[in-house]
């Protein structure tokens, strides 16, 4: 389908999907992987707007794939919500849907 490797947990279920949104939240998702970050730091790491960044975080953020912790400039992190939803089973999908993820 994509020529590119995308990040499983950049596909969402609530936007469209497009193979530039994917490879944006691809990359931000791999440094999310790696450590929390705000979003100043992953535009600077990545060279996209921080427009642009803000924009998928909180894309993600509505599919319960990230959170924020912290006041003002806000420290993203990954949930466990997107390995459960690439597991697939009707209990994963149900608590997505419910916003009660377990990790």
């Amino acid at each position: 389908m994509f020529k590119i490797a995308q990040h499983p947990k950049a596909f969402l279920t609530l936007k469209r999907n497009v193979k530039r949104g994917l490879a944006v939240r691809t990359q931000i998702l791999s440094i999310l992987e790696k450590r929390e970050c705000n979003a100043k730091k992953i535009s600077q790491e990545t060279g996209l707007s921080y427009k642009t960044v803000l924009y998928h975080l909180h894309l993600l953020e509505a599919e319960n794939i990230l959170n924020r912790s912290g006041r003002r400039a806000y420290f993203w992190h990954l949930t466990g919500a997107g390995q459960q939803r690439l597991m697939g089973g009707k209990e994963a999908r149900r608590s997505i849907r419910r916003g009660t993820v377990h990790t």
